[in-house]
């Protein structure tokens, strides 16, 4: 199948056919924000997985049986996906939700809610690392090529969801005041409990440390790589072969160093840093 035939066209952003579709992104225009929703918003290949997992139990306060019982694409689904409609009337209040979508294509009602939102970002480095490891494995998407050819095309905004620059300035220039909480994967990698904390305290949890801890065990990257719930190994092979490649791959900062020159990390950290704090 033609690469072209993969995508479909979202306001000029690349989204996959397989996941994604014209009335998923009509559904998603209608959606009624609650209140009480929380929403973690990424670039792919940044965390979403992993705020999947934490979400939830932050916000039923460590309760593990969700993510030992529902696969983490239902119970916190992504908002632009087909699946949401399927789950939504099912997830318990308050609802985790995970998003793609820049910021200026977030729905009326989104703007008007008090739904807050957890923006993460990850050195884009490691993003088009993992992006392009992710190309490889997932029978959805085109063949990645080359590794300099997948980061031309990632310098170039010619991958799932655009430019990393152009949604990180998205996310970083809204009106959202005290609504939205930035914190980056490396952080989370650096202290995990230290970090849940910082997003239980912005969700008006006030977990225990005792929960806290519990809940940064639970969501270590060994412990979800072997959770059937959340690795994504009840996917069909046809769509994502993790004998090409692991869905969750290593979880680390600067593998990056591994992959690039010096001439392409420059390239990327002079173009990519600079521009996103415009």
């Amino acid at each position: 199948m033609a690469s072209e035939e993969m995508y479909l066209q979202y306001h000029g952003l690349l989204l996959p056919k397989e996941t994604h579709s014209p009335e998923s992104l009509k559904f998603v225009r209608k959606y009624t924000f609650s209140d009480s929703d929380v929403l973690a918003v990424t670039y792919p290949k940044s965390g979403t997985i992993w705020m999947q997992e934490i979400l939830p139990l932050l916000l039923n306060g460590g309760d593990l049986t969700p993510i030992h019982t529902i696969p983490n694409w239902d119970r916190a689904p992504w908002l632009e996906e087909t699946r949401l409609a399927v789950v939504v009337d099912q997830l318990p209040s308050p609802r985790a939700l995970v998003s793609h979508l820049p910021y200026h294509l977030m729905s009326p009602s989104f703007l008007a809610s008090k739904a807050k939102v957890i923006y993460v970002m990850r050195n884009p480095k490691d993003v088009v690392v993992s992006s392009y490891y992710f190309h490889q494995m997932a029978g959805f998407l085109p063949d990645p090529g080359t590794f300099e050819e997948f980061m031309e095309k990632f310098l170039e905004g010619r991958v799932l969801f655009g430019k990393w620059t152009d949604h990180v300035k998205s996310w970083k220039h809204t009106e959202l005041g005290d609504r939205i909480m930035y914190i980056t994967y490396e952080e989370m990698v650096q202290d995990l409990p230290a970090a849940l904390r910082r997003m239980s305290d912005f969700l008006g949890r006030n977990l225990s440390e005792e929960v806290i801890e519990k809940i940064a065990e639970n969501c270590s990257f060994e412990t979800m790589k072997t959770n059937t719930m959340s690795n994504f190994s009840l996917i069909p092979k046809v769509l994502m072969d993790d004998n090409k490649s692991p869905f969750l791959r290593k979880g680390v900062v600067g593998d990056w160093k591994n992959h690039f020159t010096f001439r392409a990390a420059d390239q990327i950290h002079i173009g990519h840093f600079k521009r996103a704090g415009e």
